[in-house]
């Protein structure tokens, strides 16, 4: 909920739908239908999520690790599917081999970069005491475990759980926002990044200026895997609905060769806009569950805040305006700056100082620049389809999504409808109609599955 000064800051920077409309003219808006994309997936069904969680790390090896011993298993911060389930599973299997389980938050800096920050982080992703069944550890305390041996570079790690006897951390698999290399968004990059803390995650965006993530990352992984009791890793991939398709143990030996493989099927997977070519896409909502930049860079085709990496070559889209923040980033809104214009709503929601913190912890403050804040979504259409050139309704082509993850069903103008129809991977579900405001803002709501 925005504190009164979030909202007096909204209303001072809002621009009024009237002064647009003056600004602007008053342009007929396309009409808007739902098209579908049709998607074949296979995923684990929910009640046995926590099967699968538990043989993945039946599947790992405990040779070396003392009879009754801690197990530290460290879980993030992003909004991945079944998770509750899947830590259960993990703690379950650790316990039933005999040693004793606690998690603790790899997510960097996230949560306001302080212990009980990310420990609500993870409460309200349903990963709780009562929940999973262990004890969660919440502490931003780092112990340095070695330095890199050509930069120097200190490599460090949250200390409760270099202090366990082995650890193991869950995460998902899939394309990062701010590099393209062998291993991405993943079990690696957890341990070098989330794993790090605060600390850790800062040391690591520094030297990624120069040195760049795709070689930092797998050389620290290696280092801190030779340091550390790292049993192995709980995967997990998910299909382009956000459902669980895949979880599996990875040894210490594959946190390299075979992330890299999961990390091919991710991006097969990964749910994206049906088309290259877009004069306005529009967001319900960003958040740091839904990406770590807010929208998806690899989903957009924008990648502004990061350093010596290049954008993605598609799709292209011309003008981005984002509704909203979702509850559960809790005001950081990183990567805000990736969107072209914003609904009051955002500024009235965000966190000054989370979003700096995370900014400045990833060297990316251009990431938290403000674009235009407007009042109402009919000013924020009129804004943005007014700075494109000459548009015609019938032919403007604009898409409405929930966010940069749900992608399964899009509000779509005409031109977009009519070329819905000719596509096999695609289907119209409703016609394109008037789009209707109550206020000024939309009344259809957001098609969130």
């Amino acid at each position: 909920m925005n504190t009164p000064d979030q909202q007096v800051a909204a209303d001072a920077l809002s621009v009024p739908e009237e002064t647009i409309v003056d600004a602007c003219g008053d342009p007929p808006l396309p009409e808007l239908g739902i098209i579908e994309q049709r998607w074949e997936t296979d995923p684990i069904a929910p009640d046995d999520v926590t099967a699968h969680a538990a043989r993945a790390v039946e599947s790992l090896s405990f040779a070396d690790i003392p009879a009754g011993g801690e197990v530290a298993i460290g879980v993030g911060s992003r909004g991945i599917a079944n998770l509750p389930s899947i830590v259960t599973g993990v703690v379950e299997a650790v316990s039933a081999a005999g040693y004793e389980p606690f998690v603790f938050p790899a997510m960097g800096s996230h949560g306001g970069a302080t212990g009980e920050g990310q420990r609500t982080m993870l409460n309200e992703l349903g990963v709780t005491e009562s929940a999973i069944g262990c004890e969660i550890r919440s502490t931003m305390d780092v112990v340095e475990v070695g330095r890199t041996p050509d930069r120097d570079v200190p490599v460090v790690a949250d200390d409760t759980a270099v202090a366990a006897d082995a650890i193991i951390p869950i995460n998902r698999v899939k394309p990062h926002t701010d590099f393209d290399g062998p291993v991405e968004s993943g079990l690696s990059k957890m341990l070098v990044i989330g794993m790090g803390k605060q600390r850790g995650a800062q040391i690591a965006h520094k030297w990624a200026v120069d040195w760049s993530f795709r070689r930092m990352i797998p050389e620290i992984t290696g280092q801190l895997l030779e340091e550390l009791p790292i049993v192995g890793g709980v995967a997990i991939v998910e299909d382009q609905h956000d459902e669980t398709t895949l979880i599996e143990g990875v040894p210490p030996s594959g946190f390299l060769d075979r992330e890299a493989e999961l990390l091919e099927t991710a991006y097969e997977l990964m749910p994206t806009l049906p088309f290259d070519d877009l004069d306005l896409v529009i967001f319900d909502r960003q958040g740091k569950e839904i990406s770590g930049q807010g929208l998806d860079t690899n989903v957009i085709g924008r990648r502004p805040f990061s350093i010596n990496e290049p954008a993605p070559e598609t799709p292209e889209v011309k003008r981005i305006y984002t509704r909203g923040l979702t509850e559960k980033t809790h005001g950081n809104a990183m990567g805000v700056g990736s969107a072209d214009v914003v609904h009051e709503d955002v500024v009235a929601e965000l966190d000054a100082q989370t979003s700096l913190i995370n900014a400045l912890t990833a060297s990316t403050i251009r990431g938290v620049k403000l674009p235009p804040v407007v009042e109402t979504d009919r000013a924020g259409i009129v804004a943005a389809l007014s700075t494109i050139g000459v548009v015609d309704p019938d032919t403007v082509r604009v898409l409405r999504a929930a966010d940069t993850m749900h992608l399964h069903r899009l509000y779509a103008s005409p031109a977009l409808v009519e070329a819905a129809r000719g596509r096999e991977d695609l289907r119209v579900v409703e016609e394109p109609s008037p789009i209707e405001f109550d206020d000024g803002r939309f009344v259809t709501p957001s098609l969130r599955e």
